[in-house]
């Protein structure tokens, strides 16, 4: 693709996204004092942020492919504690099947509602279930009455969607499934991130444009045209500085998977995520099998033949001796 062109793309992106959320700016708080930093930054350290053990997750399912199950990380927002997602089962014999979960981007309503339905029929020829889930805070369950967003509930909102993963990668085994994989996309893919370093039971990884950081250039001010935002982007520096010497930097962890199966996708006209962060990620992790796209961080999914490629990658990382897993993908 045209650089200029992927990089409209994106810039309109960002323009429209926080058109979307400009509500939600005053709901910031951006005192020092009050913003709970040394909170956040105290629980990322510790060993609260992903615990050692992960329960599998006891789901409900309400039809043939939603379900919903208690979050393993509650907090005080009541429609936040529920998980929810949906699982496109491949045929009666489904649980003989590996899965890939597919994790959104943050305020990623198209991939979520669209693009992942869309993508469900080519995993299924390629012998994969799929599974959808909803990330902490978006969609069914963004809060109605929160009047303050502080770092701290950001840092749990990351422990608790690394929670929901792991939880639903238990359930998942424990079906019988041979192996789950995770594909996820820019903050799905910063959650997949996260999720394979403390967790070895995940067969593979795809991270696509991944989040790496905090202190990633999508936050810098002058890329926005809203003036509050820009005001607040600006007011979180330090914080986001801070916040980017714990844990939730990529960067600073190691997977706990080998790095043959891990996938990284750069777009190297990205506008939201800096391909300096991506590609020191890429150094740190050792050099995991990594495409550098010619697109931005939406333009990517234009690809010819992505979906195709990135299906096929995930089927060789498998063990076809004692997994089925389809030749022919299409």
């Amino acid at each position: 693709m045209i650089a200029p062109l992927a990089k409209f793309i994106d810039w309109h992106a960002t323009q429209l996204t926080w058109a979307i959320h400009l509500k939600s700016v005053r709901r910031w708080n951006l005192d020092p004092a009050k913003s709970q930093i040394d909170e956040a930054v105290q629980f990322l350290n510790g060993p609260d942020f992903i615990p050692a053990e992960s329960e599998p997750a006891q789901l409900e399912f309400h039809g043939q492919k939603h379900f919903t199950f208690p979050t393993p990380q509650p907090c005080d927002v009541m429609e936040n504690n529920v998980a929810y997602g949906r699982l496109y089962r491949c045929g009666e014999r489904w649980r003989e099947r590996p899965v890939i979960i597919l994790l959104h981007g943050g305020g990623d309503f198209f991939n979520h509602r669209y693009r992942f339905p869309w993508l469900v029929p080519a995993c299924h020829r390629a012998g994969f279930n799929a599974v959808t889930l909803v990330a902490p805070y978006h969609f069914q369950r963004r809060a109605r009455r929160l009047r303050e967003w502080s770092q701290l509930r950001s840092a749990r909102a990351f422990a608790q969607a690394v929670a929901e993963i792991r939880a639903l990668t238990g359930w998942l085994l424990a079906e019988g499934c041979p192996a789950v994989m995770l594909w996820g996309i820019s903050l799905g893919g910063w959650f997949a991130g996260l999720t394979v370093c403390r967790d070895a039971r995940i067969a593979a990884a795809v991270l696509a444009v991944p989040g790496v950081r905090p202190n990633y250039k999508f936050t810098r001010a002058e890329r926005i045209i809203w003036r509050r935002v820009r005001e607040a982007l600006r007011a979180q520096s330090p914080a986001r500085e801070a916040l980017s010497r714990t844990p939730l930097n990529l960067t600073l962890g190691k997977p706990v998977i080998s790095k043959e199966k891990i996938l990284l996708i750069e777009g190297i006209y990205d506008q939201f995520v800096e391909t300096d962060a991506i590609e020191e990620l890429w150094q740190k992790w050792e050099h995991p099998e990594i495409w550098r796209l010619p697109h931005g961080h939406v333009s990517w999914m234009l690809t010819p033949g992505i979906n195709r490629r990135v299906l096929e990658w995930l089927a060789t990382r498998l063990e076809r001796s004692a997994i089925p897993v389809a030749t022919n993908i299409q």
